[in-house]
């Protein structure tokens, strides 16, 4: 992975922002630099191995194409725009791995309740009556 791939330039990166705010026309460069700030990202340490990484690209993507178009960003502040568009795209990753992990949770509890329906009900299961086991939290298991 080259670094030139996801290098945003500040300074040319804000230029093209502003030119944006002025015409309302999203030039290919600004398209490019914002698309290189969702796949750089992605390439962080905190993220690199996330097997749904395409889903937080496209959320990130989303989000800052839409705060680019509502023309979110201020320029009377003294910050910069690679920071406020990188933190948009954090955020929608961070909110993608919420999601993920409330969908992984809720599936994972039914997953055990019907598989404890299936074996502590005769009827359904195979006969055999399973008991779960209770944990009292001093076993090293």
């Amino acid at each position: 992975m080259s670094k030139d791939n996801y290098y945003v330039a500040p300074k040319e990166f804000k230029e093209s922002l502003r030119r944006y705010y002025d015409s309302d026309n999203l030039t290919d460069d600004l398209a490019e630099n914002i698309k290189k700030i969702a796949y750089g990202l992605s390439y962080n340490s905190s993220f690199i191995n996330y097997t749904y990484k395409d889903d937080m690209i496209g959320d990130a993507l989303i989000k800052m194409y839409s705060a680019l178009k509502r023309k979110k960003y201020s320029f009377d502040t003294e910050s910069n725009p690679f920071s406020y568009f990188t933190t948009i795209a954090f955020n929608a990753f961070i909110t993608r791995i919420k999601k993920e992990k409330r969908h992984h949770e809720a599936e994972k509890s039914y997953r055990e309740q019907v598989y404890e329906d299936i074996m502590t009900n005769p009827e359904t299961g195979n006969g055999f009556v399973y008991v779960k086991p209770i944990f009292d939290g001093d076993d090293d298991y």
